[in-house]
């Protein structure tokens, strides 16, 4: 038929740094001198061809780091997306910073519930219709709420947190702009797989979304999940796939008639390296690894942290080195703050800043047994019920916790084989992100526990305690050692 387009739809969530190619079974894999080779190829061999990213560029990489983001846009500006969303890593170096970062970025940037709190008004452009060859394609950009609280001391900013109101920002947009042609419209998330599937049921259909691509949650789907008639896909975490879409669009009554949706594995098999953005990259790592490829310590074996949603070996020992000599009871140490899946035998300094990037101050609080018991429960309980997308907490040695989850109940919550009581005392420790955001994380009120005695920061830099201490060390191990149980 003469009034049907085809549309190819590329798509990459969450790249967290992932720049360089890793050997893998006789090729290489992901990195974005293979990835840039594969959107390339696909920009030659079909005439519409679109490649969005889903937030978090930045974090995760030494050469991202090092540089603050700067690199990150460069390697991007190379890569050529044709549009991106916000994620939450793209304000971890300060909102001012991104948007000097905005400035340099040579593609699109779109975020509609972000706003100025003094007027509400929106600090980036909440959408961009991009015309394809005369296919005219909407982008509509929504972030985490867990954005806001990465910003706590940005108190000028502001964002429509929660899904209804995220849903109601798409509303207004595509209210406002009905009359323009729009064949496809696109919400580009950065809010986890969970609320993407609460956002598309509280979508209007009159708003004819056609798809949500997200990011956030580090999901890898094989299929879309369709929810109120809207395909929802995202592609896992890092540069070793990419998403695309092959959608055939009627321009005559400006809608979507039928899509194909598949991950495409970013390998030298089947994709070409892109010669100078491979060049551009090996002059940062050049640098980096002149001044952070230096052998730190060396672990007895590798250690792994497969999942943020259970104890792992790394959690472990990171939450251990921080108690060290220390004045409190239990560190609650941010699962989400381990930042790569194994690390070792042999430890760079490079390894570590990539493993654990975020600098954070660590406060101490006192709790009693009941509030205890109860940040325990809740947050274990949000891991079953988000799948492991809410924040979880890796416990230092001596905690003991058991948790039923068909009961909501602690079978064991105790320390050193004792355990906790309700009326006891806990001196525990927290990063400055998980103390700034108490309440909200733990489910109890942060004023009730500082009426009893403030918070104290005890720890200015936590990554300069696992330098010292894993430098000064050799043959380092760390166990699961059932620290942590859920049972479903």
């Amino acid at each position: 038929m003469d009034n049907i387009e085809k549309l190819v739809l590329l798509h990459s969530n969450d790249m967290h740094g992932d720049f360089l190619a890793e050997a893998k079974d006789g090729s290489e894999v992901g990195g974005v001198s293979l990835l840039s080779g594969y959107i390339k190829q696909q920009r030659e061999e079909n005439p519409n061809v679109l490649y969005a990213i889903a937030g978090d560029m930045f974090r995760g990489s030494v050469i991202d780091s090092e540089y603050r983001g700067f690199s990150t846009i460069e390697l991007m500006n190379f890569l050529n997306p044709d549009i991106v969303t916000l994620g939450n890593h793209e304000v971890d170096y300060g909102l001012t910073h991104l948007l000097f970062l905005e400035k340099c970025a040579k593609f699109p940037i779109v975020n509609a519930n972000m706003y100025i709190k003094t007027n509400h008004t929106r600090l980036f452009t909440p959408y961009k219709i991009i015309d394809v060859n005369g296919l005219h394609i909407m982008f509509i950009g929504i972030i985490t709420e867990e954005v806001l609280a990465s910003t706590k001391s940005e108190s000028i900013v502001g964002t429509f947190v929660d899904v209804w109101e995220a849903a109601k920002q798409v509303g207004v947009i595509i209210d406002n702009y009905k009359t323009t042609r729009v064949d496809l419209t696109v919400l580009l998330t950065h809010i986890g797989y969970e609320n993407d599937i609460e956002l598309a049921k509280v979508l209007d259909p009159e708003w004819r979304v056609d798809m949500i691509i997200g990011g956030h949650s580090h999901t890898l789907l094989t299929r879309p999940k369709v929810i109120n008639n809207v395909p929802i896909v995202q592609v896992g975490v890092g540069t070793d796939q990419i998403g695309r879409f092959e959608i055939n669009i009627n321009t005559e009554q400006h809608k979507m008639i039928d899509y194909k949706w598949e991950v495409v594995p970013i390998t030298s098999k089947n994709c070409p390296t892109d010669p100078i953005l491979e060049e551009v990259l090996q002059n940062y790592k050049k640098e980096t690894d002149r001044k952070f490829g230096r052998v730190l310590t060396v672990f007895k074996r590798e250690l792994t942290h497969p999942s943020r949603a259970q104890e792992t070996e790394l959690g472990n020992l990171f939450a251990d080195l921080l108690q060290v000599d220390s004045s409190f009871d239990v560190m609650f140490y941010g699962s989400g703050s381990i930042r790569k899946k194994k690390v070792g035998p042999i430890v760079r300094y490079q390894d570590l800043l990539e493993t654990v990037p975020f600098q954070n101050r660590v406060y101490m609080l006192e709790v009693t047994g009941r509030q205890f018991r109860h940040m325990c429960r809740h947050y274990l309980k949000q891991s079953v019920v988000t799948k492991g997308e809410s924040e979880f907490y890796q416990l230092s040695a001596g905690m003991k916790v058991v948790y039923n989850y068909a009961t909501d109940t602690l079978e064991e919550c105790s320390l050193n084989g004792n355990e906790i009581t309700d009326d006891q005392w806990l001196k525990i420790a927290l990063q400055s992100f998980h103390y700034l955001n108490f309440t909200e994380f733990f489910d109890v009120d942060i004023k009730e526990v500082e009426a009893h005695k403030k918070a104290r920061m005890v720890i200015t830099n936590d990554f300069s305690i696992f330098e010292e201490l894993l430098s000064s060390a050799n043959n380092t191990d760390a166990e699961v050692e059932g620290r942590i149980v859920i049972k479903q």
